[in-house]
């Protein structure tokens, strides 16, 4: 699977959720969305990037939710 895109796709759900005034409300929906739509060998693999690198070319609403909401998502 390709890391670089997973990121990339993460990155763009964030940047459509940014948008929203209450940040815990959007690393929710973004929680919900990666639910949702991703399947979870998708979500375990950005999990596993997240922890090799630290996650620092996502952006910190995505980190965020991840973080926040990584025993929902795996």
């Amino acid at each position: 699977m390709d890391t670089d895109n997973l990121v990339h796709m993460a990155n763009r759900i964030g940047e459509f959720f940014q948008a929203m005034p209450d940040r815990e409300e959007a690393a929710l929906e973004i929680t919900q969305h990666l639910h949702k739509f991703w399947e979870p060998r998708m979500r375990r693999e950005l999990f596993a990037h997240l922890d090799r690198t630290g996650g620092g070319e996502l952006l910190p609403l995505v980190r965020q939710a991840l973080l926040a909401h990584r025993n929902e998502l795996i």
